[in-house]
């Protein structure tokens, strides 16, 4: 199968990796010098450095090129692009009337300003694409570039995407299960994002493990309340791109979410904080569309209104967790409740 990967951050990088163990794998990326400096030292120094890339693995600085590249019926085009660039590069496809038959996206989040989840954004700019999808869960770029075992979600309405996302990437360490249910799996992956940065504050300010626990399951409670109010099944959110994404985004070392709020709790101010990631932590972004959408729909996201808080309204972390705590007595339904 030939397969093009758009996109030479860590996560389009490492499925790239994965990918040309067993496929015919390009690896687009826009800036020419990085091209030429993964071709030479088959390692991105700059968003996976210390990863030695598959020898077969080509790279690719021209889009039209990669695009065509996967143009063919049995071929995969992945868009490795954070939301941000999503519509863009749906623009340059139309506008190069070059649209891969079977098209999948990795990015989470909602677009800023029109809220719209990535299947939206496709669907405005391609049409409605007969044969694409999301793929998700759990899952660290790094880990999955040692070779490390890791189960993902392919989303897709297309049983022909489906399908041709397990023959791409169902193989060695890497598991790949299947669902239809689109919305609930991109939801997951923009919601956890958010609840990662409580999470991180709540380590932050020394809360322990059963605050940790606690906030996981109240924020897996919202994440669903939030998700079936825009049409998505409540069971999505117990597998891989919702419940599996949550725990790891919210406890794992490796996630920049986690890691702004802990550097909150810290007291460091959001702008130190981001310039000193050096990649991008989608719940920032994320977090107040997520509010907005909650809102609109009358749905009660307490954890995501105090992230906000802290984020955007000056609140200090220890004051917006002070009032969680002070919130009134509830009955546990937990896809109901607030």
């Amino acid at each position: 199968m030939n397969i093009t990967v758009l996109g030479a951050g860590a996560w389009g990088t490492a499925l790239a990796h994965h990918l040309a163990s067993r496929h015919s794998t390009l690896l687009w990326a826009r800036a020419p010098a990085l091209v030429e400096q993964l071709a030479h030292d088959q390692q991105n120094k700059v968003y996976l450095p210390g990863v030695r890339l598959a020898s077969a693995l080509r790279y690719e600085a021209d889009l039209a090129a990669s695009l065509q590249y996967a143009a063919a019926e049995d071929a995969l085009c992945i868009i490795a692009t954070p939301v941000a660039g999503l519509r863009a590069m749906c623009k340059t496809m139309r506008e190069l009337n070059c649209i891969p038959a079977r098209l999948i996206w990795l990015c989470k989040g909602f677009e800023v300003a029109t809220r719209c989840l990535p299947h939206q954004v496709v669907a405005a700019e391609l049409g409605e694409h007969r044969s694409c999808g999301a793929l998700s869960g759990p899952s660290f770029a790094r880990e999955v570039a040692q070779g490390l075992p890791v189960a993902l979600t392919i989303a897709s309405q297309s049983a022909a995407c489906r399908d041709a996302a397990v023959r791409a990437f169902h193989h060695a360490a890497m598991r790949i299960y299947t669902a239809d249910d689109v919305i609930g799996v991109e939801i997951g992956g923009a919601v956890k994002n958010v609840l990662a940065i409580a999470a991180g504050i709540a380590d932050g300010l020394g809360f322990g493990f059963n605050a940790r626990a606690a906030l996981i399951t109240r924020g897996l409670a919202e994440m669903t309340r939030l998700g079936m109010a825009l049409g998505a099944r409540a069971e999505t959110f117990m597998g891989l791109a919702g419940l599996g994404d949550l725990i790891l985004t919210a406890t794992g070392d490796l996630s920049r979410n986690r890691t702004v709020g802990l550097q909150l709790a810290q007291g460091r101010s959001l702008d130190q904080i981001l310039a000193s990631l050096g990649h991008i932590a989608e719940g920032v972004r994320c977090a107040p569309e997520v509010l907005a959408l909650a809102h609109a729909r009358a749905v009660e996201m307490p954890v995501t209104q105090a992230v906000c808080s802290v984020l955007f309204d000056g609140c200090a972390p220890h004051a917006a967790a002070e009032a969680l705590l002070q919130r009134a007595a509830k009955v546990e339904a937990s896809l109901v409740s607030a």
